[in-house]
């Protein structure tokens, strides 16, 4: 029942690099580490065959972090990446919110 994450094709894409604040960096990696360790302790859980209501309960709390991510991520993207490259004429970035905006709905 695993997902498959698609790969991004290369393209000129895979040049750019988004340029985060150290505040935000630092911010995303504190909570990045926080889920690395909410998904050891899941393993860990059913490893141990811990009552499956309580490792759903974690489940639900690792995807609320990591939607807390997400929304830092996007708030970032939307305010800097997309607003710079509208403001320099690249129209295309709409194109690509898009199905930004389609992979996330996709849940």
């Amino acid at each position: 029942m695993s997902e498959v994450i698609e790969e991004m094709p290369i393209s000129d894409n895979a040049c750019r690099k988004s340029h985060h604040p150290l505040s935000v960096k630092r911010d995303l990696t504190n909570r990045l580490n926080r889920i690395e360790g909410q998904v050891r302790g899941i393993k860990g859980m059913v490893d141990r065959d811990v009552y499956c209501d309580d490792i759903i309960t974690q489940l639900a709390a690792t995807q609320s972090a990591l939607n807390s991510v997400t929304k830092v991520l996007l708030d970032g993207h939307l305010k800097g990446c997309v607003k710079d490259r509208l403001a320099s004429g690249d129209d295309e970035v709409l194109d690509e919110l898009l199905i930004t905006f389609q992979k996330l709905m996709r849940k």
